[in-house]
């Protein structure tokens, strides 16, 4: 079966009007699954609503549940985590915007090397373009043709050797603003989740009740999407998502008990 297709494929490469080469000098697409690559945005994403949504709901609902065990006052408990989830919105975001920009400014930074180095020691970095292709397979006077073509523009020689030699790829650069605003909303409203019911009912017990069906559910619907969209088993993904947080506010509860009084 692989060698019609092979056929098909090169026969595309030298053949008919139908066929004819993209500006790009590549014959155009064959046919198959949509092609647009917005795996690595949408990874960057999911990471950040993971983190600050599963910090949203079992941070403030653990405060919430500790409270519980040594106070008998909802609007002390509704106040406490509110200031948690107000300094837990900016620290998260803050975390995030750093984060975004220290890997924007590591590869401005091994960027900025390598564009030194093509400059300095090119035979040296033509070398090195040369072990890799020679890893994929590339041999003779391929190889040499190889390595002469890309190093015969410097920008998509650096770039070949930022992808393929130090593994990185070029940030967004909208990613620090994006990253902080996601996982600081996502804070927000994972946290809020646990506390509605203390704001509801004036009494304690109902409230902490309600408030861990609330996050149980909230926390396996939030495990089963997020294994969804990271490609994992969504049962499993529920169920340690919901482990988690209910260990978290567990133990809490129980230390809040024990010495709160």
């Amino acid at each position: 079966m692989a060698r019609p297709s092979a056929h098909r494929y090169s026969r595309a490469m030298h053949d008919g009007p139908a066929t004819e080469p993209t500006r790009d000098g590549l014959p155009p697409m064959p046919p198959g699954p949509p092609h647009e690559e917005k795996h690595f945005t949408q990874n960057a994403t999911v990471r950040d609503l993971v983190i600050g949504t599963a910090d949203g709901l079992t941070v403030p609902f653990a405060l919430a549940a500790a409270l519980s065990g040594a106070v008998a006052a909802n609007p002390l408990i509704v106040t406490a985590g509110l200031a948690e989830i107000a300094a837990g919105c900016v620290a998260m975001g803050l975390g995030g915007y750093l984060a975004a920009r220290t890997d924007a400014d590591h590869y401005a930074s091994e960027r900025a090397r390598e564009e030194e180095e093509s400059r300095l020691y090119p035979d040296r970095e033509k070398w090195e373009v040369a072990a890799i292709l020679h890893r994929y397979g590339v041999r003779g006077e391929v190889l040499r043709q190889a390595v002469d073509a890309i190093a015969s523009d410097r920008r998509k020689w650096v770039d070949f050797m930022m992808r393929f030699e130090l593994e990185l790829s070029e940030p967004d650069p909208n990613r620090a603003a994006r990253s902080a605003a996601t996982i600081g909303g996502a804070y927000v409203v994972g946290g809020l989740i646990p506390l509605v019911p203390y704001m509801v009912f004036s009494s304690t017990g109902p409230a902490l009740a309600l408030s861990s069906a609330l996050t149980g559910a909230a926390l396996l619907g939030f495990g089963w999407l997020k294994a969804r969209a990271t490609g994992l088993p969504p049962l499993r993904g529920a169920l340690q998502t919901f482990a988690i947080g209910g260990a978290a506010a567990i133990v809490a509860y129980l230390v809040a008990s024990i010495f709160g009084h």
